[in-house]
Formats: structure tokens, C-alpha cells, sequence
């Protein structure tokens, strides 16, 4: 064998070891998958959004929810039984009001029990799904976020805002009609929020769902403020932290693209305190493993 052969043979075994190991990761999600499925009786759906590279031009690409998503979604559900509970995993920065809104309504027509789970963060659309739920399971640091509309780079309440401080006259027609836009932006998705709350029947009145839906679409917060499981308890969102374990190791399933260099590094195992030995303090690194 010559050594352009050799060549040859390591060019193709490169070539093809990209593809294999993403073959066998996406085999071990559906093994991961079907054994959360088995443990809760459940049709699992994993929505989880990550940034990207491109292996060619190596710049990153944001993932976020978009109607090739809903398309997926309202299938999954399709092709689930009536009776059998939804468990959709979420880890995403928003996206699309209309894919988000199909989502959250197809879950909310679903009879039985639907369960959000949010490991990490599921802002803006993601939180209008989650509203879906009958219980939403968040880990004990993860947050949901408003679901204020945003008009290009601006939030429709603060456009509203700023024109009702002016005089119409000193207005032009441009900002005149964005401002129309975000007023019919507004009043959309609170009315959206206000009927996904009250649809489920989890006794949340007409009023009390209106309130909330004014609290988080109307422009309370910034657009990326975290709302932490406290403050969604105080909210009245049937929040709980009984995070599977399942849940986490399939969301080491979904890696990070590498990069050059990571960003985050440490050793991937569980730490606890030293035998007999006091919590460290600031000064000392006294975990070990």
C-alpha cells in the first residue's frame, strides 16, 4: 500500500467520523428520551436551542424558535393520544410569536396532563409555551422571561411611551404607524397570554389570567429580565423544582459546538465538602470530588 493510499484511506475516515458521531449522539438522545418516556408514562419533546457554528465559514448561527419548530411540535402532539401526557423539555431564547403562540395553543387543546420542563432558561416565547402547562418544572437556577412584543429592536410599550409624551404634531408618520403596530402588538399578546392562562383550568379566573397577562406583556420589565421559580410562585404559575435527572443528562446530549478555545472549562463531576472539613471559606478552595 502506498502512502497516497494511506492518504486516501485517513481523508475518508475523517470525513466520515463527523457524521458517525453525530449519528450515535442523536441515538443516545432517543435512548435518553424513551427512558424519561418509561419512567413517566409521558411522550417526551425536546425543543433546545443552541448557538452554532458553521463548520465551513465558522461563524455563529443563533437558534430560536421558528415554524419549522412549530411544524414539529404540533406533529409530535398529533401523533400522541389523547391520553397520553405531554413532557416537553425547553431551552430556548424565544423566537417567533406565531410559532410560539401554534405551540402553546396545540398544548393547551391537549386533554391530558402537559408538563414544561426549563433546566436553564426559556425566555420570551419560550415562557409563552411554558404558560401552556399544567405544571412547569424548573431547575432550582433557572429563569422564564417577559413576553413583552418587540418591534424590530424596540419594545412595543416603550414605543407607545415615548410617542404619547409628544405632541402628534411633532410626531412624523413613520413613527406614527410603528406606534399603531405596537399598540395592536400589545393588546395581541396579552389577549393571547390572558386565554392561554385561563384555558387550562387551573383556576386561575378570567381576571386574575388578564392581570398576569398585563404583568407580562405589557412591558413590566425589560425584555431580558429573569424571572426566577420565587417570582413565578408569587406570580401565581404553578411552578415546581422536581427536575428529573433524566432531563439534564439529555441536555449533555445537546454539546455546545466547540470553538477554538471554550469558554467554560471544569471537571464535569459532582464536588462535595471534604470529610470533616468546614464549608471553605473565600480564601481556601477546599472541595474536592
Amino acid at each position: 500500500m502506498s502512502i497516497f493510499d494511506l492518504f486516501w484511506i485517513f481523508f475518508i475516515v475523517s470525513s466520515l467520523q463527523p457524521v458517525i458521531r453525530q449519528k450515535m449522539l442523536e441515538a443516545s438522545r432517543v435512548r435518553m428520551m424513551h427512558k424519561l418516556e418509561e419512567k413517566r408514562g409521558s411522550r417526551v419533546i425536546a425543543m433546545i436551542h443552541r448557538q452554532e457554528t458553521l463548520s465551513f465559514l465558522g461563524f455563529p448561527v443563533a437558534r430560536y424558535i421558528d415554524i419549522h419548530d412549530s411544524e414539529a411540535v404540533l406533529r409530535a402532539i398529533q401523533l400522541t393520544d389523547p391520553q397520553v401526557p405531554i413532557d416537553l423539555i425547553l431551552h430556548t431564547p424565544g423566537g417567533l410569536v406565531l410559532a410560539a403562540e401554534q405551540i402553546a395553543y396545540a398544548l393547551c387543546r391537549h386533554p391530558a396532563k402537559v408538563t414544561v420542563f426549563v433546566p436553564h432558561y426559556a425566555m420570551s416565547g419560550g415562557t409563552l409555551i411554558a404558560l401552556a402547562a399544567d405544571e412547569i418544572v424548573m431547575g432550582v437556577n433557572a429563569v422564564l422571561g417577559p413576553v413583552d412584543p418587540q418591534l424590530g429592536q424596540y419594545p412595543a410599550a416603550s414605543i407607545l411611551k415615548a410617542v404619547a409624551q409628544k405632541d402628534v404634531n411633532e410626531i412624523d408618520d413613520e413613527t406614527l404607524i410603528l406606534a399603531d403596530v405596537a399598540q395592536k402588538a400589545l393588546k395581541q399578546v396579552k389577549q393571547t397570554v390572558a386565554s392561554i392562562l385561563a384555558h387550562r383550568g387551573r383556576g386561575m379566573d378570567q381576571e386574575r389570567a388578564e392581570a398576569l397577562a398585563e404583568t407580562l406583556a405589557g412591558g413590566t420589565w425589560t425584555h431580558d429580565y429573569p424571572i426566577t421559580v420565587h417570582e413565578a410562585q408569587e406570580l401565581g404559575l404553578p411552578v415546581s423544582t422536581e427536575m428529573p435527572e433524566e432531563v439534564y443528562q439529555l441536555m449533555n446530549l445537546y454539546p455546545q459546538t466547540a470553538q477554538r478555545r471554550p469558554s467554560v472549562e471544569y471537571i464535569p463531576i459532582p464536588y462535595r465538602p471534604r470529610n470533616g472539613a468546614e464549608r471553605p471559606s473565600s480564601s481556601t478552595q477546599g472541595w474536592t470530588y
